[in-house]
């Protein structure tokens, strides 16, 4: 999301990677319950506008913001929000604006209040609460802090708020080789990949993520309130850093860097032995399958010559022993 009209969403990807985009167009295209012919269902601080086809979804979508209204290391929320559920993919696109990405499914507008959540595509059992609190988690950041989180604090928090597991497993998947052999992102370079394309896109949600939970396992006691502190008091993420933990902005994200690099790098090379070893063993399996099967044809022959030399020894000490009773059956006496 921008620092100002920020928009946040998972995205059409199968792990899950959130959308951002600044979406002027949405002031032009704000949803109007009356004029869209939609329902209104109120649950404390939420309200969530929806069409009758959605009516479930919304009644679970307001349950579940209502009983998760707490973020980690923030105050609880106090504003209004309202959740607009849109019936449709031409409903969804006017309601979010034409600078959308495609593969949004929900975008959140910190100015507004406003989440905007597609009743279709991101209305699929769990995943659509786990994309409701990811917003929510947007909004409440920028309530406590307003204009002061960079894009990949933001986005990393909001995946981290939401519980997103599932973060770690694209860095696991889809780029241990590149964290094993490569260079990683600055927090920088993560704000700009935010502009390109899902699959950048998705690379960088999951770094940021990695970012914002290692920050909070600095300290294991109060995780990121104490931090959440300073940073509104100091107005600076750099001293909020110095003083909740102890280091320097870049000193945390060489910190980072070393810790993302141990945990997945390392993955890549054991991956990247063990398919090594299977390239050897295909390749030299063969050879040694034959060779075994000369050295127990071998053996198998070793084994009947001793047979055959030990029946010759048998039967050449019976002969002798016959031999000596017919010569001797008269013995002098």
């Amino acid at each position: 999301m921008t620092r100002r009209r920020a928009a946040a969403g998972l995205c059409a990807l199968a792990l899950a990677a959130c959308a951002l985009a600044a979406l002027p167009a949405f002031a032009r295209a704000v949803p109007q319950g009356d004029e869209e012919g939609l329902r209104r269902l109120e649950r404390g601080r939420f309200t969530v506008h929806y069409a009758p086809t959605d009516a479930r979804l919304a009644a679970s979508l307001a349950a579940s913001a209502e009983a998760r209204d707490s973020f980690p290391g923030l105050p609880r929320p106090r504003v209004r929000v309202a959740i607009w559920v849109a019936p449709n993919d031409a409903t969804f696109r006017r309601w979010v604006g034409d600078g959308a990405p495609e593969w949004g499914q929900a975008f959140a507008f910190p100015l507004e209040r406003r989440i905007v959540l597609h009743g279709h595509r991101g209305g699929k059992g769990g995943d659509a609460l786990e994309v409701l609190r990811h917003e929510l988690a947007h909004l409440a950041l920028h309530e406590f802090l307003g204009d002061l989180p960079p894009r990949w604090f933001d986005e990393g928090y909001a995946s981290y708020a939401a519980g997103e597991w599932g973060r770690d497993e694209v860095l696991a998947t889809n780029f241990s080789l590149a964290i094993a052999f490569g260079r990683l992102p600055t927090f920088a370079g993560l704000d700009s990949s935010f502009q390109r394309g899902s699959g950048t896109a998705q690379a960088a949600y999951a770094f940021s993520y990695r970012a914002v939970a290692e920050l909070a396992a600095l300290d294991r006691v109060r995780g990121l309130s104490l931090f959440f502190g300073y940073w509104e008091r100091e107005r600076s993420l750099e001293r909020a850093v110095r003083q909740a933990f102890g280091m320097t902005l870049g000193g945390f994200e060489a910190h980072w860097q070393k810790a993302t690099r141990r945990r997945y790098g390392g993955l890549a090379l054991v991956t990247d032995v063990s398919l090594g070893a299977v390239f050897v063993m295909l390749m030299i399996g063969p050879l040694w399958i034959v060779r075994r099967r000369r050295n127990r044809r071998r053996l198998e022959a070793m084994r009947a010559a001793d047979v055959a030399q030990a029946e010759r020894e048998r039967a050449s000490a019976l002969a002798a022993l016959l031999g000596e009773d017919g010569d001797g059956g008269a013995r002098p006496h």
